[in-house]
């Protein structure tokens, strides 16, 4: 028998567990998750309400959860963590957007991105080391600063970034356009131009910065939804960093998104945005049960209107969950259940072999909540127009999935062209020449258009050759 789900001594007011799927967790996720769920009721979810009026960062919740052991929970046991898999990974993601606060679930989607990044080359590293084993005893909460204000949602292509070796370490640079707990984060992962790049802006270099050592203007961040997410600008100055800072080989970076920056922001802020749909539907039950029209003598929920509503949002969620879970399975399938020794060998990649999934994944979960909030408005009426039911908040939070780099019309291009021309048409770093595109151009020429731009690229190419 299904177990019932409680908020505090009182049967929660939701969705039940019969919509959750529960036969995917161990003993141990279910009470991480019971435990989540306590927190969200007693702290949390309240703390998320003040995020959202005061555009304030939600320490307190992290807080919160370092006293859970949360903040550890991709740590390896042997640092001190839980050492737990991408699947626990997305439920508590999912767990805490959805009873909890969706600014704390994306401030922590990043913290996780951040811990991926770093586990994944720790095992020769002392700085990062000491890092994990300090994570919820002291609170660090790390996020990922991976944005370029001049590419915009081509993430991977750092322009306004770069490093140069110089005596006893390198000064390393970054501009960012959006960074999650900018100027609130205890320490950063960020990525540049590798030193001598040579303009291959393919070579890129991970780094560690702490949070004394980036510039962020937190006062200027005013979001429509997320609000307590602190998603601003943020700038390395020209710092000067240790080698140890350096977070796996030169020209790692490549690796490094493919095999646990991407794979762990995609699957746990698809968890986000389905938290963000759960919650949606969780309220619009609660009230829609409640709500009764006197003239009537009908609840809002006694209309075929409303429960078609609320049908088809439970069917459409727990179908980007279940592509989540799949994944998050894979994954740890994959890895042993996400088991960081495997990767003392730097050319261990097995989760960059279901990239292309994880790109279904976010696209699949962003879409859905766009929908789901739309409709859960709908349902609730003018009443859910108002803030104090906390619709008009969900919604306002769940809008940030589309958008959020990469956006979903980065990612189904990527996922049709990929299928249709082969990966590598993708050209991530725009290095390959489209020869039909460039062949049909020359073609429109007449015979003098035709040598002009024979003679101007000759002249370019012998300004190359004398460099």
């Amino acid at each position: 028998m299904t177990d019932v789900k409680k908020w505090g001594d009182e049967d929660f007011w939701g969705l039940g567990f019969e919509f959750d799927p529960q036969w995917l967790l161990t003993a141990e996720q279910k009470k991480i998750q019971a435990a989540i769920i306590e927190l969200s009721r007693t702290t949390m979810r309240e703390n998320a309400v003040e995020s959202d009026k005061k555009l304030l960062f939600p320490r307190k919740n992290f807080q919160a959860l370092a006293k859970l052991g949360l903040l550890g929970l991709l740590v390896p046991k042997e640092l001190g963590g839980m050492g737990q898999n991408h699947t626990c990974a997305a439920m508590v993601v999912e767990t805490i957007a959805r009873y909890g606060c969706p600014s704390t679930a994306m401030c922590y989607t990043m913290h996780l991105g951040a811990i991926a990044a770093a586990t994944l080359r720790h095992h020769d590293n002392k700085t990062i080391q000491d890092i994990l084993r300090r994570v919820d005893k002291d609170v660090l909460v790390g996020t990922l600063s991976y944005s370029d204000p001049e590419t915009g949602s081509h993430f991977w292509y750092p322009v306004s970034s770069g490093a140069e070796k110089v005596e006893g370490g390198y000064r390393v640079r970054k501009k960012a356009s959006w960074t999650t707990s900018g100027g609130f984060a205890d320490w950063y992962v960020f990525q540049t131009t590798s030193p001598d790049f040579g303009g291959n802006y393919a070579d890129l270099t991970v780094w560690l910065a702490l949070g004394n050592e980036v510039k962020a203007e937190p006062s200027k961040w005013d979001g429509l939804g997320l609000r307590g997410n602190q998603s601003g600008t943020l700038e390395i100055d020209n710092v000067f960093l240790t080698p140890d800072r350096m977070v796996g080989p030169k020209g790692d970076g490549a690796s490094s998104n493919d095999e646990a920056v991407d794979p762990f922001f995609l699957l746990c802020s698809s968890s986000c945005w389905n938290g963000i749909s759960l919650g949606m539907i969780d309220i619009a039950k609660r009230h829609t049960t409640m709500k009764k029209h006197v003239d009537v003598g009908m609840r809002v929920a006694d209309y075929p209107t409303i429960q078609d509503y609320v049908g088809e949002a439970i069917c459409d969620t727990n179908a980007a969950r279940a592509l989540v879970f799949q994944m998050a399975k894979a994954m740890d399938q994959l890895t042993n259940d996400c088991d960081w020794s495997i990767h003392r060998d730097v050319m261990a990649l097995p989760r960059a072999q279901v990239l292309h999934w994880m790109w279904q994944v976010k696209f699949t979960a962003a879409k859905n909540v766009a929908h789901v909030t739309d409709k859960m408005l709908h349902a609730c009426g003018g009443t859910g127009y108002k803030p104090g039911l906390g619709i008009e908040r969900y919604l306002r939070d769940g809008k940030a999935g589309w958008v959020m780099g990469p956006t979903n019309e980065v990612l189904r291009q990527f996922v049709g062209k990929s299928a249709l021309l082969g990966f590598a048409s993708l050209d991530y770093w725009n290095q390959a020449v489209n020869e039909r595109v460039l062949a049909n151009e020359i073609k429109k020429l007449d015979a003098a258009g035709k040598r002009a731009l024979a003679e101007k690229l000759m002249k370019e190419a012998q300004g190359k050759a004398a460099e």
